[in-house]
């Protein structure tokens, strides 16, 4: 049986057999860059409601003591529900990674669980390394498969998420590839997330990673004690493709594995804000410099975007949360015409403000065809503005700030985790700078202990 013919088990068998020593190391210094923007995000996430709720749920029904950290309280309890709260705050202030092609922010659901097990377990930091680029490299492939259909519908964070997950746990708990696919087979069937939660300012999305890192964890813990999952949940006739996608590429789940690195095809997020308004806003950036603009000279904004975009972005037209506001390409852009950037301040500004308000409805957006032909793979950004004074400005960023060929320094890096890590009070500047010590020291980490001191 040849690997393209069994593509679940070709994943699962790379997975198991991973080692360090085949991961480059500057793959390996860019999952460190990756860990870390997603303890700023969990941090920053701490006082959130939708966080806070989630934390309260964790605490009438999980342990009160453990093995993992629960990096918004500071409590320990017990792996699966550690990875529930940390991988729910982890991408509620949209500032966690994105890979452009597969449409998938795979730090908020492989981080969670990995630190979570590599504590519980006294797993090395060389192990909690391994184990997330195991999960980058398989969800990645997986939400590439699945293709534009089944973001269109699905949050393929949430979905793909589980799988991700399962793999990251399933590398700590040193599966081997028989139980690696049992693995794969109950995340699978187990992946859920559906877009519909936008319409109502809906909490889910934070649920989407909770349940995405838990469910990803049972899955592995069980195929450890021998529990079986479907072995062709991918490709089978009623898998994942099978129900949750109309243009399933099978050639992207394999594509070059073990030599292309997808990890390191990640991006940062430098707005706060849903990644498709990224592109926008670094145009309109462009823009009000260019030709030294204020807010008050726009008439309006035409943002020339791809498909995607319009379908998450599209049913938010009334935006009432400061949650919400992110994902209202009216509001990230007004946002960049008055304040110069959206940064979680300006988003915790927005709701109510009438100016804003005014701004954005002079947004719009229109699909554009050579956008939306390069997408998901480039995520270009151009914008047409026709100002107060009758001038038409036309505005093209290529490669947002934070992709792979306009990436964050480690400088930058570090500056954007103390902005986070201190926002919501859940760290001070020194935890926050002893945090960014232990991540770059990970690799000769014997054993990955807890991050934060107890309060």
């Amino acid at each position: 049986m040849t690997a393209t013919s069994h593509p679940s088990a070709a994943l699962a068998e790379f997975a198991a057999n991973l080692r360090f020593e085949d991961i480059p190391a500057p793959v390996l210094r860019r999952a460190e860059d990756l860990f870390l923007d997603c303890l700023a995000s969990i941090l920053a996430g701490a006082n959130t409601r939708p966080i806070q709720a989630i934390e309260r749920y964790a605490v009438a029904m999980g342990p009160a003591d453990g093995g993992a950290e629960v990096l918004i309280s500071r409590r320990q309890t017990s792996p699966l529900f550690a990875a529930m709260v940390n991988a729910a705050a982890a991408h509620v202030v949209e500032q966690d990674d994105v890979h452009n092609g597969s449409v998938f922010h795979p730090a908020a659901v492989v981080f969670p669980p990995a630190l979570a097990v590599a504590q519980a377990l006294g797993r090395s930091g060389k192990e909690l390394l391994v184990a997330a680029v195991a999960g980058y490299e398989v969800g990645i492939r997986i939400g590439e498969y699945l293709g534009r259909s089944h973001y269109k519908i699905f949050h393929t964070t949430g979905t793909v998420g589980t799988l991700a997950a399962a793999v990251t746990v399933g590398k700590l708990l040193n599966l081997n590839a028989e139980q690696m696919l049992h693995a794969l087979g109950s995340a699978g069937t187990q992946a859920a997330g559906l877009w519909e939660f936008l319409r109502d300012a809906a909490d889910s999305k934070q649920l989407h990673t909770a349940k995405a890192a838990a469910d990803g964890m049972t899955a592995a813990y069980l195929a450890k004690e021998g529990f079986t999952g479907a072995r062709r949940i991918l490709e089978g006739a009623q898998g994942v493709a099978a129900g949750m996608s109309t243009d399933a590429d099978p050639a992207r789940l394999l594509d070059r594995l073990g030599e292309r690195w997808a990890l390191s095809e990640t991006s940062f997020k430098y707005h706060a804000s849903c990644r498709h308004t990224h592109p926008a806003a670094d145009a309109l950036q462009q823009a009000m410099r260019e030709y030294k603009l204020r807010d008050t000279d726009i008439a309006e904004v035409i943002t020339h975007v791809h498909q995607g975009a319009i379908d998450v972005l599209g049913p938010v037209v009334d935006p009432k949360t400061v949650h919400q506001s992110k994902f209202s390409m009216g509001t990230v852009l007004a946002l960049i015409a008055r304040e110069g950037r959206a940064g979680l301040a300006e988003f915790d500004a927005a709701p109510g403000n009438a100016d804003v308000a005014t701004l954005r409805t002079k947004v719009r957006m229109e699909l554009d065809p050579e956008v939306d032909a390069a997408y998901p793979e480039r995520w270009i950004g151009k914008v047409t503005v026709r100002t107060t004074d009758g001038r038409v400005l036309h505005a093209r960023v290529d490669e947002p700030k934070g992709d792979p060929g306009n990436t964050l320094s480690r400088d930058e890096i570090e500056e954007k985790t103390l902005r986070l890590g201190v926002y919501a009070q859940a760290a001070s500047e020194a935890e926050v700078r002893e945090v960014i010590n232990s991540v770059w020291n990970l690799e000769n980490a014997a054993r990955v202990t807890a991050l934060l001191p107890k309060r």
